[in-house]
């Protein structure tokens, strides 16, 4: 009998082998070595060492995570129905298990007498830190509770497991039903070529004559942005929020509705059991605020900080409509059309003009280049990986000759992938058993326009802030030093300091020197004439306090629901969603919006009572590109401090104390603030 390839934890996943039949065998293997395992190590841990407990742990959660990232990936990037219900059997038995270990009271009982012996044993900075996050983690998975308390806490785990994987499908199930078909090319005027060219290949691929447009980021953002019919605007813009909702054009089969009610009210009684005074309270715990006080100072002195630009911003926006236009009222699908007209007027420059210059092939050699003058690393890529499509690319990362890390690449949208883009982890950089060193590898994950038949695929200069976005992530996955699973990486890293990576490298996309490396015009191969470069940095902060505000209406909103306490009140979802925008937002959103029902970072992600992470990073991380502003954005010295004293460390270190060793000081928020061109009041 064939080996199952999931079960090769020797190489790379072997994607031109593995089929849906092998991932519930697979998990169920794992789980019962596991199980084995922990009961032997249990057995002898009288007097536990790191070799024999730590490590022995760290071997069982690296066999199972190679299974579970392989089927979440596919999951999520290869959708199907056998895929889906594969993983929908998985989940439970995964959430079971890690609930059963959360709760073991003699694993618990032993790493705590390791953490006791710490001095005596003379563990590095991060071995302690791995072993106080362990047992945080214990208490917060209800270690101490009551025999029946536990069972209950288990079967929430379970429960909301459940929910937010149903959140999830339902978003991408209608997202992906939407679709109209247009007939007539005039209906589509304004859009660009590529966008128009990709339209007609979506028809013919579905067997179709004329245009088919759907709700696919990168043909969502074209249509608000430059669709001249107002009528086109809306009809795609109320399909997009009103998804998975009782709104709009959406069959009810997707409401997450109810789905929402039932997550939060689970987290609510997660929290109660360990005695917190709510979600928003136990999510903070593990978090670098530490406090739902705190995050709730920084989110309201941003919004003061940025109200003012963002308010005087739309009204020149509404007065811009007015007088060009004629609009007496603007709504919420004019928005982004105008915004884009204004911006043009103002500056001379659109998304579009610049979309030539940044083929996305062009971008990723500038990206790598980037990246060898902050790090000295190479990339290479690797045809002999195999991968789960033809358009992803596998790469290696080499420092000084030496493989430090591989990760891959897939950038473009496709019937069946989650949008969005994301970094995971396929493989953690660990210390092996027999000795050797298991290097580290990501999935790095965009949904980009698919190159048409006549154009290769160019982005817009947002497009490419996303690309460097998640190369960032994968940057601070793939250069770790840390030896230990649990500190590798982005493991241990607290969630609201683990953008600041990825936000970091968004600020290379606005520097001359930079752009001339990404940038080359797809027939001239041209970099960005300086007066379109000059056009660019003028307008890098227009209209940065709506956009502000905008972020803070999605992080207080989050924050907001996580406070519940007690039963859930009727439309308590819909009127916290109402103060958010009344609080902290300019745009009037239409009665039908319904964004919370598609708002997967919160309901299916790992950003629950943790969207405020965004801009607390975005501090951070302005504040350290501050640094290399100061000594030159490609100055290696300062890369290299970066890397040794923050980017490798990974979660082996508390996020301040990093900062702190970088900087020298503690995070300012004003670094943020004169980033985005926003000013204190006198």
């Amino acid at each position: 009998m064939k080996k199952n390839p999931l079960l090769d934890f020797d190489q790379l996943p072997q994607f031109d082998l593995i089929n849906v039949d092998h991932i519930v065998p697979a998990v169920n293997e794992v789980l019962a070595s596991n199980r084995e395992s922990l009961g032997v190590m249990l057995s002898e841990a009288d007097s536990p060492s790191w070799e024999s407990l730590m490590h022995g742990l760290d071997e069982m959660e690296d066999r199972l995570s190679k299974v579970w990232s392989t089927v979440s990936h596919l999951n999520a990037v290869k959708n199907s129905p056998s895929i889906r219900e594969a993983y929908n059997i998985c989940q439970p038995l995964m959430t079971a298990y890690y609930s059963e270990l959360g709760q073991n009271e003699e694993l618990y009982k032993a790493i705590k007498a390791l953490s006791d012996r710490a001095q005596e044993l003379e563990f590095n900075g991060s071995q302690r830190k791995i072993l106080r996050d362990y047992l945080l983690e214990f208490e917060l998975a209800g270690v101490a509770l009551e025999a029946d308390d536990k069972t209950r806490f288990a079967a929430l785990e379970t429960k909301l497991s459940e929910l937010s994987n149903r959140f999830s499908n339902n978003v991408l199930d209608c997202t992906m039903s939407w679709s109209k078909l247009v007939s007539n090319e005039q209906d589509l005027v304004g859009l660009p070529e590529g966008t128009i060219a990709a339209a007609q290949d979506a028809a013919k691929r579905k067997d179709q004559v004329g245009y088919l447009l759907t709700l696919d980021f990168p043909v969502y953002v074209s249509v608000m942005t430059n669709a001249d019919s107002s009528e086109l605007r809306k009809e795609l813009y109320e399909a997009f929020v009103t998804r998975a909702s009782n709104a709009g054009p959406h069959e009810d089969k997707w409401n997450n509705t109810n789905l929402i009610d039932e997550i939060i009210q689970v987290r609510a009684q997660l929290a109660q059991l360990l005695g917190f005074e709510h979600y928003a309270a136990l999510s903070v715990a593990r978090k670098m605020a530490k406090s739902a006080q705190r995050v709730d100072e920084f989110l309201l002195d941003l919004i003061s900080l940025a109200m003012p630009s963002a308010k005087l911003e739309y009204a020149q926006l509404k007065e811009f409509a007015k007088e060009q236009y004629g609009v007496e009222k603007l709504q919420a699908w004019d928005v982004t059309y105008y915004s884009e007209k204004l911006r043009k007027k103002s500056f001379d420059i659109s998304q579009e003009e610049l979309r030539p210059y940044f083929p996305v092939e062009s971008v990723k050699q500038g990206l790598f280049a980037i990246a060898k003058k902050l790090y000295q690393v190479d990339v290479r890529h690797n045809p002999s990986i195999t991968t789960w499509d033809a358009q992803v690319m596998a790469y290696d990362i080499y420092r000084e000759e030496t493989l430090v890390a591989r990760f891959y690449f897939d950038l473009f949208t496709r019937e069946g992938k989650r949008s969005g883009a994301w970094m995971a982890e396929c493989r953690s950089r660990r210390l092996l058993v027999d000795g050797g060193l298991q290097i580290p590898v990501a999935y790095l994950v965009c949904n980009f326009s698919v190159p048409s038949e006549t154009s290769p695929c160019l982005l817009t200069h947002n497009e490419v802030t996303t690309l460097f976005h998640e190369f960032g992530h994968g940057l601070h996955h793939m250069l770790t030093r840390e030896v230990h699973l649990r500190a590798s990486g982005i493991n241990g890293v607290a969630w609201d300091a683990v953008e600041l990576p990825s936000q970091l490298m968004e600020n290379w996309c606005w520097d001359p020197a930079a752009i001339a490396m990404i940038s080359s015009h797809f027939e001239t191969a041209q970099p960005l004439p300086n007066e379109l470069l000059a056009k660019l940095l003028a307008a890098k902060n227009f209209q940065a306090g709506m956009q502000t505000v905008r972020q803070l209406e999605f992080s207080l909103f989050d924050f907001e629901i996580h406070k519940l306490q007690g039963d859930l009140p009727n439309e308590f979802v819909r009127s916290v969603m109402k103060r958010a925008r009344a609080l902290s937002n300019v745009v009037e959103a239409p009665e039908f919006n319904r964004f919370e029902n598609s708002f997967s970072h919160i309901f299916a992600g790992g950003y629950a009572a943790g969207y405020y992470s965004y801009k607390w990073a975005e501090v951070l991380s302005a504040d350290v590109f501050s640094k290399f502003a100061e000594q030159g954005v490609f100055n290696a010295q300062v890369g290299s401090h970066f890397l040794d004293s923050l980017l490798s460390r990974g979660g082996g270190a508390d996020p301040l104390e990093l900062f702190v060793a970088f900087m020298g000081r503690e995070p300012d928020l004003d670094a943020l603030l004169r980033q985005d061109g926003l000013e204190r009041p006198n």
